[in-house]
């Protein structure tokens, strides 16, 4: 089955704000503003640079401009107010920002998409051009005093996350909703991979929207995960100039890759106001969990993959229910090995698979990488059904049911749960790297003063396919559950966030412990050189 990305043959066809004044920018704790009066109807702008830009000469387009084409102008207003040349600063600096507001009711929607500039100088020296719109890297409260040699005035430059805080926090103040998104991607490849964003601006911009409480679209991905579908060839057609700004086909795919992201958030009114056009975009539907990519891809990886034992919902621990694939990496040093937990919750070893999470991994991954799998939690589900579908059919043999999928309206040839663990291991294999499964977690059921086992079902499946390939295994059905049993139901009970699956932040950590002991353990120790100074403990067994 093909992953739910948008591609050139789901778009339908091809197809300013003037303001000139320079002012200082506002503090960031700026006091609230009184509730404009609603519009008529909604609407959506677009604060980018020109990226997102209309341009009327020449040969490239900005996303901004055929995005409106993707909504239906009676239900909702589109107003891309995005500029050229203009970064999170300048955009502020030179009232492009300020004017924005002023349009600005409550309902209304502001995207907000900065960093391809904001890498410039902070002042620039001649001779020209003068840009003077850089902003320091990070996002921290650091400042710098400059007489800026473009507008002549003396001006206090800020880091790339206040000036984005700003304009949250002004959206917020105005009673609409701000929407951060990651960076356009740059027709850069290295190795048959494209760049994943231009210096740290999206992992910046994700910490941004989780530390505000507003959404993120992870563009960067989405439209990465796209153009490795194309390859570099078709892409390259998309950039006629340089490596960063489309042409309008390039526009259209962007638009819509925005589209897509947008329609995947959790909570979002967009669905209500698309256009035909708009409603033919597939769903990004795992945009919203903003899953982690290797921080240096020249690196080794260890990637697990699996369910929301995991990694639960966005990894934020809503809810206070925790996957152990969020602790393993502080006992490993991040100058040495990337640890990327890219487990998706409610997914089973079949769809995990079939949605195409693990065609994404693997381009994430390379030879010499180390791949962990645990599943099993959601395998006997109902193999078809209207919500789900996730069902893996029992046991390890070579089996399958053709059916017409209810939920994703699809014919699909289901396997068995061993068939799709063969199915990673091979890949793996294939690519050079290391995969390495894991039995799933026992959950909190206990009998007779001992927690329930499943070494009969999928812990044992698991460690029957590990065997029968003659790859490490990791039983943490089996030690997990010795763990609890020498804690006791009264210690154990809190390290549980529900009823009796989801660990807690305490039981997710002890659990990641178990892992790297794990880990440790694989034949050879291949990871020995990468373990922290200070790792965690990890305990007996």
């Amino acid at each position: 089955m093909n992953p739910p990305v948008v591609s050139l043959r789901t778009i339908a066809g091809l197809l300013v704000l003037a303001a000139t004044t320079v002012v200082r920018a506002a503090p960031a704790e700026a006091s609230p503003v009184p509730a404009p009066a609603p519009a008529a109807r909604p609407t959506i702008f677009v604060a980018s640079d020109s990226t997102a830009a209309k341009n009327d000469t020449g040969p490239i387009q900005g996303w901004g401009v055929p995005f409106a084409g993707f909504f239906d102008p009676a239900r909702v207003n589109v107003v891309n107010l995005a500029r050229a040349g203009r970064s999170s600063r300048t955009f502020i600096t030179e009232g492009l920002w300020d004017a924005l507001l002023a349009q600005v009711h409550p309902g209304d929607i502001v995207l907000i998409q900065f960093g391809h500039n904001d890498a410039g100088a902070l002042n620039d020296e001649p001779p020209p051009p003068l840009r003077a719109r850089g902003t320091i890297p990070g996002v921290g409260e650091e400042t710098k005093e400059i007489d800026n040699v473009l507008t002549k005035k003396h001006e206090v430059v800020h880091t790339f996350g206040w000036y984005i805080r700003k304009m949250i926090a002004d959206v917020k103040a105005h009673h609409a909703t701000p929407i951060v998104l990651s960076l356009t991607v740059r027709n850069i490849w290295h190795d048959g991979h494209v760049e994943r964003g231009s210096g740290h601006y999206r992992e910046w911009d994700r910490e941004l929207a989780r530390a505000a409480s507003v959404e993120f679209v992870d563009l960067t991905r989405i439209v990465a995960d796209e153009y490795e579908a194309m390859g570099e060839n078709k892409v390259k057609e998309l950039f006629p100039k340089d490596h960063t700004h489309t042409n309008a086909t390039g526009a259209e795919l962007n638009a819509s890759m925005v589209v897509a992201g947008l329609k995947g958030l959790p909570k979002n009114p967009f669905e209500s106001w698309l256009s035909a056009k708009g409603r033919a975009v597939e769903t990004d539907r795992i945009g919203w969990l903003n899953l982690p990519e290797p921080a240096d891809p020249k690196l080794p990886t260890l990637m697990f993959i699996g369910d929301s034992t995991v990694r639960n919902g966005r990894g934020d621990g809503a809810g206070g229910q925790w996957g152990w694939g969020d602790y393993v990496a502080p006992a490993f040093r991040a100058d040495r090995l990337n640890v990327v937990n890219r487990a998706v919750g409610g997914l089973s070893s079949r769809t995990f698979l079939t949605q195409g999470h693990w065609q994404h991994a693997l381009g994430l991954l390379k030879r010499g990488d180390i791949v962990v799998m645990q599943f099993g939690h959601n395998d006997d589900g109902p193999l078809n059904d209207t919500t789900r579908a996730r069902g893996t059919i029992k046991g390890i043999g070579d089996e399958s049911q053709e059916i017409d999928n209810l939920l994703t309206h699809r014919h699909e040839t289901v396997h068995s749960y061993g068939w799709y663990l063969r199915q990673y291991i091979h890949d793996c294999r294939e690519r050079g790297m290391t995969p390495v499964v894991c039995t799933p977690i026992p959950r909190k059921v206990w009998k007779d003063g001992h927690i329930v086992r499943s070494g009969s079902t999928y812990a044992g499946w698991a460690r029957a396919v590990a065997k029968a390939e003659g790859v490490a295994v990791i039983d943490l059905n089996e030690l997990v559950a010795e763990h609890y049993d020498r804690l006791g139901p009264a210690a154990v009970e809190p390290m549980f966030g529900d009823a009796h699956t989801h660990t807690s932040e305490a039981g997710a950590r002890e659990n990641a412990r178990i892992v790297v002991d794990g880990l440790r353990a694989l034949p050879g120790d291949p990871l020995a050189a990468d373990v922290a100074v200070a790792s965690p403990p990890v305990p007996s067994h």
